[in-house]
């Protein structure tokens, strides 16, 4: 059995997927991209040791932050952990929306061509993407997505199909108490140490692609450089996440078959007897 628990920051994402995998005595695998990275802890929300309760966690901390790594790689990855482990219970844990369609999608990568777009705003990147494809899912704001789309040499899109059985679980909750989280969350990464840690991150891989796109590195680094204050940078790494939030639901309801699930926060085990009621009752069918 494959379970995929999705949603966005701070809703209870990693302790369902450790309560699930004692349940069903799985294994947890990792669906986030910055938590691929080794040393990216605070500011990737990474689950800490004493957290896993000696469940075997995968694809955390395989990479190293001066080292690329793309969709395809991850897609080769998930797919050898689920063949690995296809006699085993699977929860798929993670915000990455893009990693786990191609994982468990087929999901094909085009040839991709090395043109400069430097020239062009995000605007007009957008409006000639959908003249090649008036049907486009790609957020007009990504402008990484929206240069490797128009760079593809086969650029019709296709729906690609499920290669393997899923259940996808996602947890949610208002979105005023949402971005409450986010910026509540942001605040106690400061004061575990996420400025120490992109320093010396900084220091260490200056040249690091992940850490001039990933939220809550990116904006550090820009105070680093002098192009904004600490206090800037710390707001926009709240308003960059609530943006990302909000992104993750509209590509999760577009993508996936997602039954959604209300964390309740006060007892989070009436969430968690929720989700499993579900998950027997999908089993016994």
């Amino acid at each position: 059995m494959i379970i995929c628990v999705v949603g966005p920051t701070g809703v209870g994402k990693t302790k369902l997927s450790i309560m699930l995998a004692k349940h069903y005595n799985g294994v947890v695998v990792n669906a986030d991209a910055c938590q691929i990275y080794k040393e990216l802890n605070i500011g990737s929300a990474k689950v800490k040791e004493e957290e896993k309760e000696g469940i075997k966690h995968l694809l955390f901390d395989i990479k190293s932050p001066k080292d690329d790594y793309s969709v395809c790689d991850y897609q080769k990855d998930l797919r050898k952990v689920l063949e690995d482990y296809k006699d085993s219970n699977i929860i798929l844990v993670g915000g990455t929306g893009l990693y786990i369609k191609a994982g468990l999608f087929d999901y094909s990568f085009s040839e991709i061509e090395k043109k400069d777009y430097s020239n062009f705003t995000n605007e007009e990147l957008y409006k000639m993407c959908l003249e090649i494809d008036e049907n486009i899912k790609i957020d007009k704001n990504n402008r990484r997505r929206l240069e490797n789309f128009l760079n593809r040499k086969d650029k019709k899109i296709k729906n690609p199909i499920p290669l393997y059985d899923v259940v996808y679980i996602g947890l949610t909750t208002n979105r005023n108490k949402l971005y409450s989280i986010i910026n509540e969350r942001v605040d106690k990464m400061f004061d575990e140490g996420l400025l120490e840690e992109v320093k010396e991150l900084y220091i260490k891989y200056p040249q690091a692609n992940i850490l001039q796109r990933a939220i809550g590195y990116k904006e550090i680094i820009s105070y680093l450089n002098g192009s904004i204050s600490l206090e800037e940078a710390k707001e926009l790494i709240k308003k960059n996440t609530r943006h990302y939030a909000k992104r993750q639901y509209t590509w999760f309801n577009n993508q996936l078959n997602v039954c959604w699930f209300n964390t309740d926060f006060t007892d989070f085990n009436k969430t968690y007897e929720e989700v499993i009621n579900y998950l027997e009752n999908i089993i016994l069918k």
